[in-house]
């Protein structure tokens, strides 16, 4: 029983997006409560969405590498990278935000002020929790619809920039073949405090300033860095 919440919000957006209403609408609730909603509303939520995350997290994999065994004959390697690229966090990050859940999510105050990182993760794991509770209203085929429709239908666009590559790696096979050097990252600028610093680094072959990035850890802001290093090298290729 869910004590003083509204659930029309919740079954109008069922309704409009998965193409259905909830029989039990305490599934989509609980699938859009943060656990950090909790310390602030102990009588309204009852649960947080961390079991139907972990559900969902299963289903969606489950459902991704069954599509692409299914339709791409392709080595195990080069379809592990495609799953990878597919369930990231930044792309079911921005299949949440595509869905427009985003105002039906019951944060604390301290999370809906946090960074764009923090929103990117906690709609990530509220889509999860959504495959999770679709699974268990409707069965597998709908949730598998619902995968299809928006995780699965991405994959072109993926193959077509190839960012299912990992960009350093790749960016290593570019500057090699058409410069004949190796990328070196250079950390440009650490700004904030110990425990929320912001890295700004600089990718460069030879001499030359090919990107940058910036992240919360060196890693991050290399990843960036690359990936604005190959979008170079590829406008450098046609303006030739």
């Amino acid at each position: 029983m869910i004590h003083h919440v509204d659930t029309v919000p919740y079954q109008e957006f069922a309704k409009e997006k998965l193409g259905f209403e909830f029989d039990d609408i305490s599934l989509l609730i609980d699938a859009f409560t943060h656990r950090s909603y909790m310390n602030e509303h102990k009588k309204s939520a009852r649960v947080h969405n961390e079991r139907l995350e972990f559900l969902g997290d299963a289903v969606l994999e489950l459902v991704v590498t069954d599509h692409l065994y299914r339709e791409h004959d392709e080595p195990e390697g080069i379809l592990t990278s495609w799953r990878s690229a597919l369930v990231r966090t930044e792309s079911i990050g921005a299949a949440g935000a595509a869905l427009g859940y985003e105002p039906l999510l019951r944060l604390s105050r301290g999370e809906k002020r946090g960074s764009d990182r923090a929103r990117q993760q906690i709609l990530a794991n509220a889509f999860e929790a959504l495959i999770g509770a679709i699974y268990l209203e409707k069965g597998y085929e709908v949730a598998e619809k619902f995968i299809v429709d928006n995780i699965l239908s991405k994959l072109d666009g993926i193959l077509e920039t190839e960012s299912w590559r990992d960009p350093k790696s790749h960016l290593q096979e570019v500057s090699q073949s058409v410069d004949g050097m190796t990328p070196q990252y250079r950390v440009i600028e650490e700004i904030g405090p110990d425990h929320e610093k912001v890295f700004t680094l600089g990718v460069y072959v030879g001499n030359e300033l090919m990107g940058t990035g910036t992240g919360h850890s060196k890693q991050i802001a290399q990843q960036q860095a690359a990936t604005a290093a190959l979008e170079a090298y590829k406008k450098r290729s046609k303006s030739k």
